[in-house]
């Protein structure tokens, strides 16, 4: 009994986090910055920089939440089903005062702090001479292989995904879900979200980017988040899940 009450647990963290991330970032900044990034360097490089953040991100907002566990569960349980209510009711307005076009001041915006960070690197270069950083002074074996990590592109992509998800809405998700549910599942269920989102980004780039509806996205998400806090009604903080 006690090991199915576990795996439901974990199933329902799972299905919470995978849902409420995919909501969230679907359209965000972070979807941006690697669906424009990957048009312009390698596919690969991009999404191993942007994953490296996303993952570090949710495991640290795991911890974070998992901290206030020790605080006692009924309590936890209602002040984050109040916060899952208030993000949806606020992504709900936000996304019925959108315009349909909504999403492109965005895109512009990234687009240009890329811009920035290309002209900040071709300097770079420039400085660097023939043996910068990217190309690598010397033809040794061991630089081929560690380049396609340690490359400008994967400092680029890291930094940016790191700093745009920081105190973003998915972050604060994350930190709310792991206090009420199950801390593997959350931090499962979000790394897997992200990986679809920013898989989706690299792969369709601009296309992809400039079809998602963000007004869309927002209202789904905002009826997501509030389907969770109308669900605590029927269930128990004492349930385990």
């Amino acid at each position: 009994e006690s090991t199915d009450k576990t795996n439901l647990g974990f199933i329902h963290a799972f299905v919470a986090a995978i849902s409420v991330i995919i909501v969230s970032e679907l359209g965000d900044k972070t979807f941006f910055i690697a669906a424009i990034m990957a048009m312009r360097y390698n596919r690969l490089t991009v999404l191993a920089g942007a994953m490296l953040a996303l993952g570090l991100m949710t495991c640290l907002s795991v911890l974070f939440g998992y901290a206030t566990t020790v605080i006692p569960r009924v309590y936890t349980y209602y002040v984050s089903t109040a916060l899952f209510a208030i993000f949806g009711i606020r992504m709900l307005r936000e996304g019925l005062k959108m315009s349909p076009d909504e999403g492109q001041e965005e895109l512009e915006e990234v687009q240009a702090e890329i811009k920035k960070k290309d002209e900040e690197l071709q300097r770079t270069k420039l400085l660097n001479g023939p043996g910068d950083v990217e190309t690598g002074s010397t033809a040794t074996i061991p630089q081929k292989k560690w380049l396609h990590f340690i490359s400008p592109i994967f400092v680029q992509a890291f930094t940016l995904t790191f700093l745009a998800e920081w105190g973003d809405r998915s972050q604060l998700t994350t930190i709310v879900l792991a206090a009420r549910e199950d801390p593997y599942g959350v931090a499962v269920g979000g790394t897997v979200g992200h990986c679809l989102c920013t898989g989706l980004a690299v792969i369709g780039g601009r296309m992809i980017a400039q079809k998602i509806s963000v007004r869309t996205v927002t209202i789904i998400g905002g009826i997501v988040f509030l389907a969770f806090a109308f669900s605590a009604l029927f269930i128990s903080p004492d349930s385990g899940f």
